[in-house]
Order: structure tokens, then sequence, then C-alpha cells
């Protein structure tokens, strides 16, 4: 058995889960999760991705930085190969560049990915804790955008289309391009607020709006002059010259090729076989046709590129495939950044499948590669234990244990926090925040996390007291605990895992009843909820409105009522499902009644006010053989752009733009309120125009719907899990949350000193004792950066421990820093 790197050791190819590593010295090492979508561009990363979607869907990324050494980049890709072959050769592969990754990949980091300078080789670890570089981050993207730290802060970095983002440390100025997207602006103050947050609210943020540069008050403007001179702002791009934020053009199916990679004599030879449409035969080169004994190459240029491996292909060829894919793009005369996606025989993702256009036949019959499923039984037992003896795999696994620790939890009501009784625990309303502290041990020492939860239709103010009675709590335990923002329906697996697999969500809340002078009465004595998850660890079930129409034949739901409980089972439900839903039902001593789909007594549907249409139908029903495919529709190029969004929910429906859903045996047009004229003029030619560039050969006669949002018919929401009807009434514009990031603003008098210094209060991080810091990386404590133990220090101590103040350490050349470290085993 070939030897698995110590860095993979602890993946479970069985379980669902997120990694990222990072490439240092040639080896291997484990990213922590509060460093997930920060990459620096002189370094290789790889990312697993392994997702619980009815069965265990893994892809494997490794991401090269534009100044990476060609060793890091090789060592990424052979350790990628190597991590897929302990996932059995299942997961899908792909090799992503800086400034060109794929939706996928973008997608893990939804709220965009930071791209630093630097790396290991530079000593750029992190950024130093001591003193503060001015910068200039580039925002950039449609959906998720790119952070991306610009090579120096000057005006010719800078364009229209695009925001930036000037960090001078305790002042951060947010430039808004005047062509900028929506997206962009929403993302670049998100990320200004978490910048201030991170300092403990000690930066201020000035608003600057291109061409409104001089509008601002003299104190800032001075500052801001100081690194971008207005009398050089002519040398600001136009909106062209930045780049498109989409460029991923769909091609013609004609456009397409297929090429065979052989081994003959010790020798890989590629040759072209045939253009599109392409067939699943033309795969298969054995005689009866039941498999392949070759690896292919589809070129789909300038999408990107698939490299197919056979079942029986060839050690060589199998563990030289992406070498032998990259060198066809060179030879192609491909740009560099073209991607690459590697997929094994049996495993194949849908968007591959979708090239062809007869895809899928039976499975071949005898032993292939495939995706994991999970038994049609209740998991085995998390294995706290092993999470407890190596912080590093808690923070991969996202899981700091097995969610059995001191649960507290607190309602936000009229500005403070009310306690909650026990016998609630695991039960939220969608009208109000709550507070929750949770206490685990590790090595006798107890450890702290505040999640503070927020219901999507809860109010400003509400969700204002969860944030800031939070950070009184953090205080009031030293600074000790994890402060976790939770928003409804995204719940991180940990905080699911607290409730055991009881975990509900309700309509109403405690605010809203109390404005109606109604007293907390709780969901009633007739309600249903519908379940998602496959174990007590990623469980909850949530209220939907009682009728029929809410069904799905996708999932579980329960129904209780004054003299009976009813479990109902749709047809593309799975074993797991109803097993959760059984732990649901045990709210009620009533006896639990199972009814399936297609076998409803009259009784039943009595409860629910009779029959009606719900989101059914044979996509729905069974595992399809064409899985349904959501993609963002945009002509701003001049041409139709296409993005995939890749596990979609009803959030992913952007109401900016045109989005089509692909159920393959029809197309929904989804026409967004705020989409342009234009875009909803041409939007039946897209749709017909998308059919014909399908590389599968689609009919160009496929029905299309046209559906307008907030007129959602079922068998268009079914595709989505839980609906919610007033989801984008909820949202906030940009206006208001400019204004409510500039509320929580210091005066610039009270920050001027502090920007002019450029350096950050050494007293604002917690402190350790050096015994506390000199352990293993693994070892250390919650919130210390590996990279900057030395600011940990007591200021006494450290004066022991370097015979210096830590301002005269900081004026040190690095290499002398990095010297008194390893001498004091603090590096």
């Amino acid at each position: 058995m070939n030897r698995v790197d110590p860095a993979f050791a602890r993946v479970d190819p069985k379980r669902a889960g997120f990694y990222v590593w990072r490439i240092e010295n040639l080896q291997v090492v484990p990213i922590a999760k509060e460093f997930y979508g920060e990459f620096f561009r002189g370094d290789s990363y790889i990312v697993l991705s392994i997702k619980d979607v009815k069965g265990l869907d893994s892809h494997v990324h490794f991401w090269l930085g534009n100044d990476t050494s060609q060793d890091e980049a090789g060592v990424a890709a052979y350790k990628s190969v190597e991590l897929d072959d302990l996932l059995g050769g299942s997961p899908v592969e792909h090799r992503e560049v800086e400034g060109h990754e794929s939706r996928r990949f973008l997608g893990y980091f939804p709220q965009g990915i930071k791209i630093k300078a630097g790396g290991v080789k530079s000593g750029f670890h992190h950024v130093d804790k001591g003193v503060f570089q001015p910068r200039l981050i580039h925002v950039k993207g449609r959906r998720n955008p790119r952070f991306s730290e610009c090579s120096s802060i000057s005006w010719e970095e800078m364009n229209k289309g695009d925001c930036f983002i000037l960090d001078l440390g305790h002042l951060i100025f947010p430039w808004l391009g005047s062509q900028c997207n929506v997206t962009e602006k929403m993302k670049t103050l998100e990320h200004c607020r978490k910048l201030r947050d991170e300092r403990g609210g000690k930066s201020t943020i000035v608003f600057v709006e291109d061409g409104q540069e001089d509008k601002m008050d003299n104190d800032p403007l001075q500052m801001f002059e100081k690194h971008l001179p207005l009398k050089d702002r002519s040398a600001l791009k136009n909106a062209a010259e930045g780049g498109q934020d989409e460029a991923s053009e769909r091609q013609m199916a004609a456009n397409i090729k297929l090429f065979s990679c052989r081994e003959e004599d010790g020798t890989l030879r590629i040759q072209e076989v045939k253009p599109g449409p392409l067939s699943r035969k033309d795969l298969l080169t054995d005689p009866q046709q039941r498999w392949s004994e070759d690896s292919f190459i589809i070129d789909n240029h300038p999408s990107g590129a698939w490299l197919w491996i056979g079942r029986k292909a060839s050690h060589k060829e199998k563990k030289e495939a992406m070498r032998n894919a990259v060198g066809f793009l060179k030879k192609k005369g491909y740009p560099s950044d073209t991607k690459v996606t590697r997929v094994v025989e049996g495993a194949e993702p849908a968007d591959f499948k979708c090239l062809f256009r007869d895809w899928p036949q039976p499975p071949p019959p005898g032993r292939v590669y495939t995706r994991s499923r999970i038994a049609k039984t209740v998991q085995t037992k998390f294995d706290a234990a092993t999470l407890h003896s190596n912080a590093s795999l808690a923070a991969e696994t996202q899981m700091v244990d097995d969610g059995s620790g001191k649960v507290e939890i607190w309602r936000v009501e009229n500005f403070q926090l009310v306690p909650l009784e026990n016998i609630h625990y695991g039960e939220f309303y969608g009208g109000d925040c709550y507070v929750i502290l949770y206490t685990y041990n590790i090595h006798g020492r107890d450890q702290y996390i505040i999640y503070y939860w927020l219901g999507s239709k809860s109010t400003q103010d509400e969700q204002g007291t969860a944030a800031l009675m939070t950070v009184k709590m953090d205080d009031e335990y030293g600074g000790a605990p994890v402060q976790v923002r939770v928003v409804q329906y995204k719940e991180p697996p940990h905080f699911m895992s607290m409730f055991g697999g009881k975990m509900v969500i309700f309509e109403g809340g405690k605010a809203g009843w109390a404005s109606k002078g109604e007293k907390d009465s709780g969901p009633g004595d007739k309600y249903m909820l519908q379940v998602r998850g496959t174990s007590a660890l990623n469980c909850k079930a949530v209220q939907v409105p009682l009728r029929a129409s809410s069904l799905n034949s996708n999932d579980v739901f329960v129904i209780f009522t004054k003299t009976a409980v009813y479990s109902w089972a749709g047809k593309g439900c799975t074993g797991d499902e109803r097993e959760m839903a059984k732990n649901i039902a045990a709210r009620s001593p009533r006896q639990l009644t199972n009814v399936f789909e297609g076998q409803e007594k009259p009784d039943f549907w009595n409860v629910l006010g009779g029959k009606e249409e719900y989101a059914s139908g044979k996509m729905l029903q069974e595992e399809g053989s064409h899985p349904p495919r959501l993609f963002q529709l945009s002509n701003a190029t001049g041409n139709i752009d296409v993005e995939e969004i890749h596990d979609f929910v009803q959030a992913d429906l952007i109401e900016d733009d045109i989005m089509i859903l692909d159920a393959w045996e029809c197309v929904y047009i989804w026409q967004g309120k705020g989409s342009n004229k234009i875009e909803r003029e041409q939007s039946q030619r897209c749709a017909i125009e998308y059919l014909k560039t399908d590389p599968s050969g689609r009919d160009p006669d496929t029905p299309i719907y046209s559906i307008k949002q907030g007129l959602e018919p079922p068998s268009f929401t079914g595709f989505f899990g839980v609906w919610d009807r007033d989801l984008w009434s909820k949202g906030m514009t940009f206006e208001e949350l400019k204004k409510q990031i500039g509320e929580g603003n210091l005066p610039i008098a009270q920050v001027k000193e502090n920007v002019t210094n450029g350096t950050q209060d050494f007293n604002e991080v917690t402190k350790f004792s050096l015994q506390e810091l000199q352990v293993l990386v693994e070892e250390l404590p919650s919130g210390v950066d590996p990279s900057a133990r030395e600011i940990h220090l007591r200021e006494d101590e450290f004066q022991r421990v370097f015979n210096m103040s830590y301002q005269a350490f900081n004026k040190l050349p690095q290499w002398k820093q990095k010297q008194l470290k390893k001498t004091n085993k603090l590096f």
C-alpha cells in the first residue's frame, strides 16, 4: 500500500468535509480554518471538498499562484494525485490558476477569495502583526469576487469597472468605480467592515466615489493623497481596460474535439479522434463497450479542457495524466491559465456528462470507480476523541468536537439577552436572534465558542444587539472565545451537532408576537416541518406552511396535530432522512404514522386541507440521469456569457440577473426584478441559444418556460429545497449597508495619529506565557498565529526574552527578527 502523506492522514473518505493545505518547503501543510480563502500568490495550495449530496461528491483542486515556483507547483500536482488515490480514485481533479479560478472553486468561499502578495519563500506567512504595511486591494467579480493585493499603490493599478480598497490600517478607503457592479460594491463594503471588526472597531471607513475624491473632508483627503495623489488620477484606466468580469463563453458543439491518450511502447501518444457532438460510446474502447483502456482529452477551448481516465488505463497514463494535459495545452498554444479538469470513469460530474449528447447510458457491468455512498442507516458515531487530541484536525473538519459540550442559549428581547429554558434548546424562530455559548474542554482547559444566530426575518435592531452582546460576552471571558456569526439556513456542521439532530426552525418570533399583543405561543397545535439531513451532525427541520403545496418529492416532512403525528416520505428521499425524521417526530408523545408518497389516505390529505399540486415529477423523485443545473446569463461582453452555479439554493437567484434552470426535460427562464430591459427582451433568444450551444447536442425544441421573480410555480421552486417567499424583501440595499457601516466609525481625529504611525497596538491581542507559546502548532492556544507568536507575550516577558522592547524589535530587519524567534523557540 502506498504511503499516505501525514498531512492527509486525517481525511475520512467516507465523511463530508472541507480541507485546505499549502505547499511549504516542498511539504504539504494544513491551513487553519480561520485562514481559509486567503492565498499568497507566491505559493501553491491543495483544496479538497467532500460534500454529502445523496452520496459523497469529491473534488480536489490544486491552486497555483502567479509567482509560485515550478517545484511548488509540481508538488501540488503530485500530491493532488496522491490525495486522489487515498479517496479511491473517484474525486474530480481541477487545476486552478490565480485570476482564472473555476466557478466551483470560487463558490467554496462566499465572501470571495483574498489573494495576497508574497509567500513562504519570501517569508510572508501571514500579515505581520506588529507593523502594518499600507496596501491596495483589487475587488473584482460578479458573484464571488476576488480580493487581490496590488503590486503597488498607484492609480495605474486601478480602473473604473471595479472596486478597490486603500487599507492604511486604522483608516480604510473603499473606492467604488463608476462602472462596477452591485455585487462588487456590496462585497467591498462587507470586506471593509470585516477588516474593521478584526481590529476591534478601531479603524474608520471612509467611502470614496469615483470622481468624487476631492469631496472628502480635509484630514482623510490628506491621508488618501499621501498614497494616491489626485494629480496622478489621469493614469486611472477605463472599465474595458480592467477586463470583463465573466469571460467563460459557451462554444458551439461543432467546436468541441476529442483526443485519445494512449501508451505505446512506453511512450504516451495523443491523437485526434473526432469533432463534436460527442457520444459516450466514443470513450469506450472495449469491443462490447463496457469500459475503456485509454484516456481522452475533451478540448472545449476557451472554456477549458477535460481529461477522462478510462477504468483500465495504464498506471503511467493515470499518474501523468494532468502533466500530459498541460503539455497538450502548450502544444496547442492555449494560454497557461486554461482550466484543466480530470475525471475518472464511473465518477463523472454532471458538467462533464453534459458535454455528451446521450450521457448517461447504463453503467458498465463489473467493478468500477464509484463515489462512496452513505449507507441507508444512521451513520457511525462521531469520533470526538480524535478531535480533542488534534487541534489542527478540528480546524480542518470545522468540528471542534461532536457537539456534546455545555450549551447555554439566550434570545434577544428588547435589546437584552433573555435566557432560554433548556426544554426549548434547539428551537429557533426565524423572526428572532439568539446568542449561544458553547463550552468544551481540551487537555483539562475550558474552551469557548459564541455563536450568534440571525433569523432571516429578524430586525436590524435585533441583529445589531446580538452582535454587540456577543462582543460583551467575549470580553467577560477575557477575549478567549471564538465568535461565529450564523445566518438562518447557513448553519455550520458544529452548530447543528449541538442539538443532536433535533434542531428546528419555526416561523414567527417574539418581536412579532409582542407587536400584536400576543404571548409567546410557539408553533401552535398544527404545523409541518421539512426535514433535511442525513445524521445527527447535520440535521435540521424547518417549518413550512401546513398545506399540500409545501410538499416536495425529494424530502421528508413531519406533520404535527393535536391527535396524530405523520411522517410523509417523498419518493426521492433517502433512508437517512427518514431516520432523522423519526428523531424530529419524537418531539410529540403521540405514535408516529408513516406515509409514503403515492400511498396517502384521505385522512392525511384532510390534515393538509386537501390535495394540491406540489413539487413532484420524475426529476424530483429519482436520481435523474440529468441532474438540474442553474446558470446565470449575462450579455456584458456582447456575447452570451454563462456562469454555472453549483450546489445551488434559492439565494443564488440574483435579483439583478436572468437565470436559467435546466431541468433537461424543460428549461426555465427566471427573470429577476432588477434585470435590465435588454436582457429581459432577449431572454427567450438566450435560452434557445443556450440549447443550441450545449455540447451534448440538445433538442432546440425543448420546452422553455418564462417565470418572474415572486411568481414561481412549485414545479420550479421544488428544485431549490426550502423556498422562502419573503427572502428578497429582507435584503439590505447598498445605501442601507453603507449607512449602517458608517454608523460604526470612530471620529477621524481619534484615529489620525495611529494612521500616521502605521502601527498596530501591541496590547490589542490576547497574552500567553512563554511556555504556552513554545509548543507544536496544533497545540497553540486558540487565536494565536503560528508565524507571529511573539506578539502574544506579555510586555515584561517580551523584554526578558528578547532583551529589548517590542517597538525596538519591530525596527529590526526581517531576517534578524526570525533569527531571534528561532533562538527562543517562537518560530
